[in-house]
């Protein structure tokens, strides 16, 4: 359910203080404690801390489940990545982040290179357990459709198979990957990202809109990851609108702008 923001008055106090006055509504305790500063390669730090440390604040991520076909056609792969995000609309621009090599990659940046081509699945609750179950380190040519037992469906653009289970997916070709080196060993890759362009949307009847411009969301109802082995539901939305900058007001914003 979509409620205000949490604090609707600082708008008013933001605006009797003038420019760049205090927020009087702020939680004051946030800012009573001391930084520590991290170097995340100082001596005797694991790199593991920095993961552990990096998936525990960079929070909620959206989960990237792709599924992919092996280049001979004979064997899908479906996987979520937590290294994902969607970063343009025109075109449609979406990176993931594998935490392998382009020489020894896993199953689905293997099949992305090899086909040029995946399909985006969102993750809904109700799908959550098998997604989860999918992220098994099943052997290469293991289906983790028939493993989660999930349903796939026909693309229209993409080999591919979609997710039948999810509510909104994303047919995507390859556009480029981008290998990164270890800063400790910069003769090993620890990282290739994959940046691909979605072509055609899929979305299930009652949960888009009939301008195909709008998901609901207490029918998507996304998952998102958060640190450790820990998974997020949607909690409580606020609804607050961009403030765009008039030059009548007279601290210079309005809260009546779109969001």
């Amino acid at each position: 359910m979509t409620t205000d923001a949490p604090k609707p008055e600082w708008r008013e106090v933001y605006a009797s203080r003038q420019l760049g006055g205090f927020n009087e509504t702020s939680n004051h305790e946030a800012t009573d404690y001391n930084h520590v500063e991290i170097d995340p390669y100082e001596t005797g730090r694991q790199l593991r801390s920095n993961y552990r440390l990096l998936i525990s604040a960079v929070v909620p991520r959206p989960v990237g489940f792709l599924s992919t076909l092996s280049r001979n056609g004979l064997s899908t792969n479906c996987s979520p990545f937590s290294y994902f995000q969607m970063f343009n609309h025109d075109p449609p621009l979406f990176i993931f982040g594998f935490a392998s090599s382009l020489a020894s990659p896993r199953d689905s940046l293997r099949n992305l290179v090899e086909t040029g081509e995946g399909v985006i699945n969102i993750v809904s609750e109700h799908m959550l357990e098998a997604v989860n179950a999918a992220s098994i380190n099943a052997p290469y040519g293991t289906s983790e459709f028939s493993l989660a037992g999930l349903e796939p469906a026909p693309c229209s653009v993409v080999k591919a198979p979609r997710v039948k289970d999810a509510i909104f997916s994303i047919e995507c070709n390859l556009i480029e990957t981008k290998e990164y080196a270890s800063k400790i060993d910069p003769d090993k890759v620890t990282c290739t990202t994959a940046i691909v362009e979605g072509v055609r949307f899929w979305a299930r009847e009652d949960a888009i809109n009939s301008k195909s411009d709008h998901l609901d969301l207490e029918k998507l109802k996304p998952i998102s990851r958060l640190g450790g082995t820990t998974y997020g539901r949607l909690g409580h939305i606020c609804d607050m609108p961009r403030p765009q900058w008039q030059t009548s007001d007279p601290v210079g914003i309005t809260n009546t702008g779109p969001s």
